[in-house]
């Protein structure tokens, strides 16, 4: 249940910034969620080799799943924060270039007549 709460309002919040500077907003919405599978994904794998690795004679059901859920969940949200503010600094910046580049324009003639 909590599961799905993290994807709904991951999905909403990257709704949010795609509509705000006139991007796709459910591909961004699904993009958020895939962010965040692939955060859990990698934390799991990474997670998975280190104790392995330290502890090669462990059998799988000595790993501590309650630990390592909340692990996961934790980087598989950092992940989705920093491509957040990855987007919304890069579109910030293209609309600040986009504006400039319209207020260079102000005052010259659409026609090229002279």
């Amino acid at each position: 249940m909590l599961g799905i709460l993290f994807l709904f309002f991951i999905g909403k919040y990257y709704y949010k910034l795609a509509e705000e500077y006139g991007r796709n907003k459910w591909g961004f919405a699904v993009v958020g969620v895939v962010t965040y599978y692939a955060g859990t994904i990698i934390t799991a794998i990474i997670y998975g080799l280190i104790y392995f690795i330290m502890y090669p004679d462990a059998s799988e059901e000595s790993v501590d799943t309650i630990g390592l859920k909340l692990i996961v969940v934790v980087f598989g949200l950092i992940s989705c924060v920093v491509l957040y503010f990855i987007l919304e600094n890069n579109w910030k910046k293209a609309k600040k270039i986009a504006k400039k580049d319209r207020i260079q324009e102000i005052g010259k003639s659409d026609s090229s007549e002279e």
